[in-house]
């Protein structure tokens, strides 16, 4: 579709910053202080803070039953169905006894309940997690450190006692982190996990979790392995010890295995006619653990049970502080991943259903989940992106559902628990987070290291480029860019696409000066040097006059010379311009020689009076308009810019400067007595009128204010 050219006209005056603020009656805010804000006590503050900070309290009294029960229960029963082997499972990822999965299926569950804001994920175990769990509890707590003196049986209780208090005191950690950030207000750290980093991260988790499960499918004893190229080693033990295998062990997961992908694909195929999905991995679980009951797989095969399952809760159980210092590099990663997948997961049920997800609020919620889970034996726990979706898929609403799943895991843990202890080690492959040749937290901290990386180096390598004017508009774009772009003869305008600051700040000055065509260093560093030539001239000539004549050339030739002292150090350039050349000796001395009207003509040096060649342009404009803040070294960085070209005879303009960063530039004391905010204009077109009508070559010509 061809655009048609339509004639229009816009009248309205030219506008500075300080016109438009008096225009539009501009006013900064009286600040009010937080802590003001804080210290205020009221009825309505008080019950606004506690629904803020426990939001249960908010939904649960307008709770529609009539609509919303059913669905909740149906719910929460389908995600119990899921919870339990998923507990059993990714508690022996963690390297712990199957019974802790449980528990962190329960009290975690129950509080999030309490303190979440969202709706439909279902928090509890974990993969992600639950690797991240077994990789700090491997590497702390090896099979080798509880070998047997007589042999090489492993103390499986011993080693299971110090596993269990290595986990524990790890949720306490990450839950402290978690409550102290979500305190802070420091929800906005998701931001910096973008979503090719966390898509990438969990994507590359299938390859750890499965190779994890590798011993437990062949039913091999493997060494403990940490540490970077981890993943290797077990790969390379694996391979050798297979000739090793228990044949009862691979045909019971080969078994298993069948079954779960036979159950998805019909679940995928009869989708529509039915209520709630096929729980095969529930079937799965009871068939096992009747037939190796039945069958007696340990004793006739060897295969490996889930063992003893202690029916009841456990009692409450202080973490060790002295494990702290050891577990506290870990547990921020933890804590950091377990909020990233949550919140992902969180606003997108949010984003579907019409509600808001608080991220600072899900970090105290998640956070209290795994401190107070840490308590109670429990390693920590996020949202299970599977579980998440049958959530709402089956007609969860609320948290009711995760409550309800919550109180169907502790009638197991009460009840049914040793029901399930001939249950075999099935393999659970999942897709999730992991990275392949490091372990998870230095995968967490390689990928965050390079995004910030990423992040400052496009700040430091921003795109550049000097604006012409589209034909017949008051459109400017890049002329390197848009052919019908020609620049406003005598007018140079400057824009960089990211904001400026101390790490860019030198490289915005000098591409400026670069892209100006001009060495502007190289020439105010002559212009200071023939100034300082002249004056040193003068004094000899004084010298050389009698008392009379220098009386009479004080009072009648006086002659003012200024030299800006204020340059600083000025790098000079050793290629002289071979189209310029400075005045020879006697020309200055009859400068200096003649009457007073030349005398006067000289007490503000020119570029061209000292023979210096000029710039092509009287005027530059700086689009400010990609900025976003502006820090000290910005500042004094326009500043410098605004002095050196000044002092090539050149006017500085800014142009599309927000408010927000006008405020800041008055904070940091940008404005004086040399730049005001007549030099700030609200777009780049008022910066080029105002500069054409206003240039030292005279008033703007009658075709360039046709086009303008």
């Amino acid at each position: 579709m061809e655009l048609q050219k339509q004639d229009y006209h816009v009248d309205r005056p030219l506008m500075n910053q300080e016109q438009l603020e008096e225009l539009g009656r501009w006013d900064l805010t009286p600040r009010t202080y937080q802590w003001r804000t804080w210290l205020k006590c009221s009825h309505a503050r008080a019950r606004a803070l506690l629904i803020q900070h426990l939001p249960v309290l908010g939904w649960l009294p307008r709770y529609p039953v009539r609509d919303w029960l059913l669905g909740d229960l149906l719910s929460g029963l389908s995600v119990a169905i899921m919870q339990l082997p998923q507990g059993l499972a990714y508690a022996l990822l963690a390297g712990l006894p199957p019974v802790f999965g449980l528990y962190s299926s329960f009290y975690p569950v129950f509080i999030y309940f309490l303190f979440g804001t969202s709706r439909h994920i279902s928090v509890g175990t974990f993969a992600i997690m639950s690797v991240m769990v077994g990789s700090v509890t491997e590497s702390l707590a090896p099979d080798e450190n509880f070998l047997l003196d007589s042999n090489s049986t492993v103390n499986e209780t011993a080693r299971d006692v110090t596993r269990v208090q290595l986990a524990s005191t790890l949720s306490v950690l990450v839950g402290l982190f978690q409550v102290g950030l979500g305190l802070v207000h420091f929800g906005f750290v998701v931001t910096y996990l973008s979503e090719p980093l966390v898509r990438s991260y969990t994507t590359a988790a299938s390859v750890q979790v499965f190779v994890s499960q590798l011993k437990y499918v062949f039913g091999l004893q493997l060494s403990s392995h940490s540490g970077p190229l981890s993943l290797i080693y077990i790969v390379l033990e694996v391979c050798w010890k297979l000739p090793q295998s228990v044949i009862g062990t691979v045909i019971t997961a080969l078994v298993a295995g069948v079954v779960l992908v036979m159950v998805k694909l019909l679940n995928d195929k009869l989708q529509r006619y039915l209520p709630l999905p096929i729980p095969g991995e529930l079937l799965t679980l009871i068939g096992a653990t009747g037939i190796s009951y039945g069958v007696g797989l340990k004793q006739r095969f060897g295969v490996d049970v889930v063992g003893n399952i202690p029916a009841g809760l456990v009692s409450p159980e202080a973490p060790n502080p002295q494990l702290f210092v050891k577990l506290v590099g870990n547990a921020f990663a933890i804590a950091v991943v377990g909020f990233a997948i949550a919140i992902s997961l969180g606003k997108i049920f949010a984003l579907r259903h019409g509600y808001r997800v608080d991220s600072n609020q899900e970090l105290v919620a998640l956070g209290l989940s795994n401190l107070i889970g840490g308590i109670f034996q429990c390693f920590p726990v996020s949202c299970s992106m599977s579980r998440s979706l049958v959530q709402e898929s089956t007609g969860g609403n609320t948290q009711v559902a995760g409550a309800v799943s919550s109180l169907f895991i502790l009638l197991i843990i009460l009840k049914l628990g040793e029901l399930f202890q001939d249950l075999p080690r099935l393999i659970w492959l999942v897709t999730f987070v992991a990275t392949i040749l490091l372990n998870l937290d230095l995968g967490l901290a390689v990928a965050l290291a390079f995004s910030l990386l990423l992040v400052v180096v496009r700040t430091q390598l921003p795109h550049y480029s000097v604006l012409g004017q589209v034909s017949d508009t008051d459109i400017y774009r890049d002329v390197a860019e848009y052919s019908d772009a020609r620049e406003v003869p005598g007018v140079k305008i400057f824009r960089s696409s990211a904001t400026i600051y101390f790490a860019n700040a030198e490289l915005y000055s000098d591409t400026l000066k670069q892209r100006c065509g001009v060495d502007v260093d190289h020439l105010i560093s002559r212009k200071k040097k023939l100034l300082k030539k002249q004056e040193m001239k003068l004094k000899r000539l004084q010298k050389h006059k009698s008392p009379q004549e220098q009386a009479v050339s004080s009072q009648d030739n006086s002659v003012s010379i200024n030299v800006n002292t204020n340059l600083g150090d000025i790098k000079s350039n050793d290629v002289e311009s071979s189209k310029t050349k400075a005045r020879p000796e006697n020309e200055l001395e009859e400068i200096v020689a003649s009457g007073q009207e030349d005398a006067k003509a000289i007490a503000v040096p020119t570029l061209k009076a000292l023979g210096l060649p000029q710039p092509d342009f009287h005027s530059l404009i700086l689009d400010l308009g990609a900025l976003s803040f502006v820090d000290t070294v910005c500042i004094k960085n326009l500043k410098n810019i605004f002095r050196d070209f000044r002092e090539i005879e050149v006017d500085v303009y800014i142009a599309a400067c927000h408010s927000p960063v006008v405020t800041q530039l008055e904070a940091g004391q940008f404005f004086d007595a040399s730049i005001t905010k007549q030099h700030l204009f609200v777009s780049v077109h008022d910066a080029v009128t105002f500069a054409l009508q206003h240039s030292k070559s005279g008033p703007i010509s009658p075709v360039l204010a046709t086009k303008l």
